[in-house]
């Protein structure tokens, strides 16, 4: 009997010991979650999670990536007998020869300039504006670059998720910059914005929004500035909308601009200053994406392109 009166008060303090440290648990965790909150997971153009969409990786260039390259020669050739993969635009039209560079056979090739790494963080359609400039023999800096395009800072780009999807709400981004490209995500701008910077410099542009056309430019020896998206990855759709209602069809968070510098059957040669970053250490400065890989990701980008030609030769 005397055992059980001595077992009795233990179990009962096991017991409330349990039922206090089941309690205090939940509590303690709501008093850190007040006092001191876990910041939410931060949204970048890398860090959403994308959808299943079937792709396939970037092809590093042969060639090394060309710098500071003044007033190229093109070589505008054709491979007579290619058979492209089939997408929803025109097929290629012929062309007269290949020509060969670092081994690999090209319809066109313009080598163009690059550097290592972006301006800004998200300041993307100024750098492939700048390998342009480069290329043709423009010495412009970012100071001067960045100021020579229109700038709508009306509206600071946000976003809102509705029942039909993705919605970016900003500046009107078919005539200016919209959005803070040091620290924004969203911020962007179309061929629209910039092709007056081109204009600027006395060099004449021609709107890219089909495979025929982009092979055509580049046949003539123009590089073509083109929205796509970061590394030609799926994406997100969205919708933005400018002030005064009008809409635009573009990507969420990888939006990305760089410029084409070549083409062949296999696909198109990209310039790419973004180069090597934490979340691809191993992307080169020059590679070549697959027709059908960067049809797709152009299209969500509303085939948005630039054609822009070198400057007449001197008399």
């Amino acid at each position: 009997m005397r055992r059980l009166t001595v077992i009795a008060p233990v179990m009962a303090l096991i017991g409330l010991s349990l039922a206090a440290t089941l309690w205090i648990r939940p509590v303690r965790a709501l008093v850190k979650s007040i006092v001191r909150p876990e910041p939410p997971a931060q949204i970048t153009p890398l860090a959403i999670t994308l959808p299943a969409t079937p792709t396939a990786a970037p092809i590093a260039s042969a060639t090394p990536p060309a710098t500071r390259t003044p007033r190229p020669q093109p070589t505008r050739a054709v491979h007579p007998g290619a058979t492209p993969i089939p997408t929803a635009t025109p097929a290629p039209t012929p062309t007269r020869g290949p020509v060969e560079v670092g081994g690999r056979r090209y319809d066109a090739y313009i080598p163009a300039a690059t550097k290592p790494g972006q301006f800004f963080q998200y300041s993307c359609e100024f750098d492939a504006a700048w390998v342009i400039l480069t290329t043709y023999g423009f010495q412009v800096g970012s100071d001067e670059l960045i100021n020579s395009v229109a700038h709508d800072r009306s509206i600071e780009p946000y976003m809102t998720e509705t029942s039909r999807g993705f919605v970016i709400h900003g500046g009107d981004i078919t005539r200016a910059f919209a959005g803070d490209y040091t620290k924004n995500y969203l911020a962007r701008g179309t061929s629209g914005a910039f092709r007056p910077l081109f204009e600027r410099y006395g060099l004449r542009t021609t709107p890219v929004h089909d495979r025929a056309a982009l092979e055509a430019a580049l046949r003539r020896g123009e590089l073509v500035w083109l929205k796509t998206t970061v590394d030609f990855k799926p994406w997100r759709p969205a919708t933005w909308v400018m002030p005064d209602g009008r809409t635009f069809q573009t990507v969420l968070g990888n939006d990305h601009a760089v410029v084409a510098m070549g083409f062949s059957e296999r696909g198109v040669v990209i310039r790419d200053v973004l180069g090597p970053t934490s979340t691809n250490r191993q992307r080169p400065y020059e590679y070549e994406v697959p027709w059908e890989v960067f049809m797709a990701a152009w299209g969500a980008q509303s085939y948005d392109g630039l054609a822009v030609a070198p400057p007449a030769p001197d008399p």
